[in-house]
């Protein structure tokens, strides 16, 4: 932790240091975002998709996400995608005040009611 100066004030912040955020908790943030996201979905089926894959790159302080995904059909596909995407970058923007400027969802996988696939 850095001492402020006799005057009382801190140091200029190139010499306060700076903080990163290792890639695996915004992948961490994100996962979690999604799999609370689309619970309601899968309740009732006999069988539940595999916890999303999410993988990120971090480009000029903004996150780029990569969401891989196997949702329940029928369904609409493309309001499931939107609300996991939705509620990662929210999600991830809002736990580390980094932006989010990009989110790619590919689907997987489709899982019928009948678990069949």
């Amino acid at each position: 932790m850095s001492t402020p100066t006799s005057s009382g004030a801190l140091p200029v912040p190139a010499r306060r240091g700076e903080l990163r955020i290792a890639d695996r908790v915004f992948v961490r943030i994100a996962t979690q975002a999604v799999q609370r996201e689309l619970a309601g979905h899968w309740a009732g089926r006999p069988e539940r998709g595999a916890p999303p894959r999410v993988s990120v790159q971090i480009l000029h302080g903004t996150a780029r996400l990569t969401l891989h995904l196997e949702l329940p059909f029928p369904a609409d596909l493309a309001a499931l995608a939107r609300a996991a995407r939705d509620a990662a970058a929210a999600q991830v923007s809002g736990l580390t005040g980094t932006p989010v400027g990009e989110v790619t969802v590919l689907v997987e996988r489709l899982l019928s009611a009948g678990g069949g696939r």
